[in-house]
């Protein structure tokens, strides 16, 4: 087997077990459901108590299974940096807005949630279209 044919073997394999990343994104998406309302709507020393074993929870959750992954494709740590920069601005953005701002809104709170899944969520389809 040539240096192509072993590069091209490799290629398809990335391809075939490289949709993990966008069942993280989904998992991370779906935990800002939870989360973020959270973080907005409850108050005090146990709500901050559940909130941040919830959180640990699930980062540690998805983190040990990103571990475990043998495959990532070329370009990964960029494109991951990017969609949780982003997910971080908006993040940052609907906490410090609807503390300062709309207070105890489950309205924005709503609003809130889908805001900071949405780049996870254009991140797991464009990877799911990567990978196949």
């Amino acid at each position: 087997m040539g240096d192509l044919e072993r590069a091209a073997a490799m290629e398809r394999a990335a391809r075939a077990r490289s949709g993990w990343y966008a069942r993280y994104l989904w998992i991370f998406a779906a935990g800002q459901s939870v989360l973020v309302p959270m973080a907005l709507l409850w108050h005090g020393l146990a709500a901050a108590l559940t909130f941040t074993l919830v959180m640990t929870a699930l980062v540690t959750g998805i983190s040990l299974y990103a571990a475990r992954q043998r495959i990532v494709r070329r370009g990964f740590g960029v494109r991951h940096g990017v969609l949780i920069g982003l997910w971080a601005a908006v993040y940052s953005a609907s906490i410090l807005f609807g503390q300062l701002v709309l207070v105890d809104s489950p309205a924005f709170a709503a609003v809130a949630a889908s805001a900071c899944a949405l780049p996870l969520v254009v991140g797991a389809v464009l990877e799911r279209r990567r990978s196949s």
